[in-house]
């Protein structure tokens, strides 16, 4: 528990002075955690095989451009240049067969790259993007996965009893999932009111809130399902108590990515 505790002090202390300044400062360091999380993903696979070092050069080039192309983008919007989707296309596709060998580098491993490449590359600029609309934007989302996670937890340390999906996440319950989407729908609720907008539905604010809960926990379990395929605990320990940069932003990025849908309504 000590260790996780500064763990966390020392993430809080290095990002949330990152988030206050924001900018280009906020672009370079998520940028940071994009190709660590690319590393991550790319590693959790590698307990199979190991990937050739050009296509993980390539991987970590690729997803680099899709990431600037967007948090460089100053009118605040997401778009995909085809010419970047091509160039992803193309250099992770095409050595499949330039290697001709199964053993080195399949048809699976690049499919595998360029769900990560798209995935984390995409996900991952909606840090910036969202912390350029408002900084009270992105506090409300983290404050969605940060209170939904903890009484999740906590309630279901208590009072626990109906495993929810036990072959992704064998410690995760029904009362926890109900009780943390309860707790965190109520909290920032309210925060979204108080400090974004008073004059929004209550009860508009109230659905999404508690949909956006829900996703991040599916999220949550996603991430579990992924390390379960693989036998790992944790994707890295980058984070000594708490695993690695995946495993801490497994519902964030899902509540951001679902909160796109929402972005002109609230």
């Amino acid at each position: 528990m000590k260790q996780r505790v500064i763990s966390a002090a020392v993430v809080f202390a290095i990002f949330i002075p990152i988030f206050i300044v924001g900018g280009f400062t906020l672009n370079l360091a998520f940028y940071v955690v994009a190709i660590l999380g690319l590393r991550e993903f790319m590693k959790i696979r590698e307990k199979e095989k190991k990937f050739p070092d050009f296509i993980r050069f390539i991987s970590y080039i690729m997803m680099t451009l899709l990431y600037f192309q967007n948090t460089l983008n100053s009118n605040m919007s997401f778009s995909l240049d085809y010419r970047i989707i091509s160039g992803i296309f193309l250099t992770i596709l095409l050595p499949v067969v330039l290697y001709h060998n199964e053993k080195v580098y399949s048809i699976k491993d690049a499919f595998y790259l360029l769900g990560g490449v798209f995935f984390l590359g995409c996900s991952m600029s909606l840090f910036s993007m969202y912390r350029n609309i408002g900084l009270e934007l992105i506090i409300f989302l983290f404050l969605i996965t940060i209170i939904t996670d903890s009484y999740a937890y906590f309630v279901g340390r208590l009072i626990g009893k109906n495993k929810l999906l036990e072959v992704m996440s064998p410690n995760k319950t029904w009362e926890g999932t109900i009780g943390g989407s309860l707790v965190g729908t109520f909290v920032c609720t309210v925060f979204y009111l108080t400090v974004i907008d008073p004059s929004a539905s209550v009860f508009a604010v109230s659905l999404i809130v508690l949909f956006l809960s829900l996703v991040g926990q599916f999220g949550d379990l996603f991430f579990s399902a992924i390390k379960r395929m693989y036998g790992v605990k944790d994707f890295s320990n980058i984070m000594p108590g708490h695993g690695g940069i995946l495993d801490r932003l497994d519902s964030i990025i899902f509540v951001m990515l679902a909160f796109t849908f929402f972005l002109n309504i609230l």
